[in-house]
């Protein structure tokens, strides 16, 4: 044992522990069926866990994981609350990891001084990966390990429900490169004027809308894309309202028929609230959207007349009082996040219509010339790491078509439509 130098090895047996100082010694003796367990010169021991074949793995502090990919990627979750000095390890049990590699979920905590927003992947045969947690800035950090590579989570899209000549229940997928799907059969109550949000950081919830009369039942979607039935609703019945999500994994819905200013807010489960006390200027027909990676904004609509006024939306979920208008107001026109931290109002019923995008601080921009088919009653949606469509509408007659946006937030001309023409539809993105 004299070729451990700077470090200790704790034997563990019996209830005792054999120490073996950093010459070989043997400090203290422990007695039969003893476990060794690695222990560096500064204190910390790890425990090593049997070998993870599974495509997913919960990590606990203090453990070290042999994952063997052989078969398949391995997504593994960090605790969702660390102290300072927690150590992990984890370790190439088959050299595999450069095939299919490992996925850490940091779980809310940072990574590297980055927050839980971006994809960590590590794909070197052969590797181990010594993470240690430092502080709430910097959160995790490798000690040991290649770099890591850093990409934008990839997410979908979904446009759902509408009015096509009579009210609809289908959706229609968007892929991660803003590519619309065909119809998906509809599930749940057929209406309109509804809105929807992400939860949970990758599955959606379509909410409230009209039957025929007002209604507030909602449908979960999977991170799959797959519309569930109707679920009960809870808060008061009303149309043409927006929602968003806040806080990375929560959403809310809010304003409304009857010229509301109600909000009900979404858990990161996808349970509704009941009605929080109107915040703001009560209007209908207004949009909304994420910004700054965990914040929203309500915005324009119509109060009796049309505005532009905004709302920003808190981490928690607070509503905010108005906000003076900039740009045109107008009604009926759509709004989402893209860029990863920032958000772009679009369409309407203004004539001619105009693009307002929306900083990461939740400032929203002067009027620019809208590019595209002008049209109302449309929805949007973010898709890939950070970019977003626009789709659907009515422009004088029902139409399907789509105009992606950029990174930058720069609206491309209308790609021809795919799936049933409608409008007053709602979208958002999922997975």
């Amino acid at each position: 044992m004299s070729g451990i130098v700077g470090s200790k090895l704790n034997i563990r047996g019996s209830g005792r522990v054999a120490k073996l100082g950093t010459d070989g010694q043997v400090l203290t003796s422990a007695g039969a069926g003893v476990s060794a367990v690695y222990e560096d010169a500064a204190g910390g021991g790890l425990d090593w866990q049997s070998v993870t074949t599974g495509s997913t793995l919960t990590a606990v502090a203090g453990n070290g994981y042999p994952i063997d990919t052989t078969s398949n990627a391995c997504t593994i979750t960090l605790p969702a609350s660390a102290s300072v000095g927690d150590e992990i390890v984890f370790s190439d049990y088959d050299r595999t990891w450069g095939t299919n590699e490992i996925i850490i979920d940091s779980n809310g905590l940072n990574y590297q001084g980055e927050d839980d927003t971006w994809t960590v992947e590590y794909d070197t045969d052969g590797q181990s990966l010594h993470i240690v947690y430092m502080d709430a800035t910097n959160g995790w950090i490798p000690i040991s390990g290649d770099d890591v590579t850093y990409k934008p989570s990839q997410t979908k899209g979904i446009f759902g429900f509408g009015h096509d000549g009579s009210v609809a229940s289908m959706t229609n997928l968007v892929s991660d490169a803003g590519v619309v799907a065909t119809d998906t059969a509809g599930v749940g109550s057929a209406r309109w004027k509804l809105a929807a949000c992400e939860f949970g950081g990758d599955k959606a919830i379509f909410g409230f809308g009209n039957t025929g009369s007002n209604t507030a039942i909602t449908n979960l979607v999977s991170s799959a894309g797959v519309v569930a039935s109707d679920v009960a609703g809870v808060g008061t019945a009303r149309s043409q309202l927006a929602a968003c999500s806040f806080g990375s994994d929560k959403g809310i819905f809010g304003f409304g028929t009857g010229v509301s200013n109600l909000s009900n807010l979404v858990s990161n489960a996808g349970v509704v609230a009941s009605d929080t006390a109107g915040v703001g200027t009560a209007r209908d027909d207004v949009a909304a959207c994420e910004f700054g990676g965990d914040k929203g904004i309500f915005g324009f609509g119509n109060d009796g007349s049309l505005t532009g006024v905004t709302n920003l939306v808190s981490n928690a979920g607070v509503v905010a009082s108005d906000v003076a208008a900039v740009g045109t107001a107008r009604s009926a026109l759509a709004a989402c996040s893209f860029g990863s931290d920032k958000g772009i109002f679009s369409f309407g019923s203004s004539s001619p219509s105009y693009t307002n995008l929306v900083s990461n601080a939740g400032v929203v921009a002067s009027d620019v010339t809208q590019v595209g088919t002008a049209r109302v009653a449309l929805a949007a949606t973010q898709y890939g790491a950070d970019t977003a469509i626009f789709g659907f509408g009515g422009n004088g007659s029902l139409t399907n078509i789509s105009n992606l946006v950029s990174n930058a937030g720069v609206v491309a001309s209308d790609t021809a439509g795919v799936g049933t023409a409608r409008y007053f539809i709602a979208a958002c993105s999922y997975g």
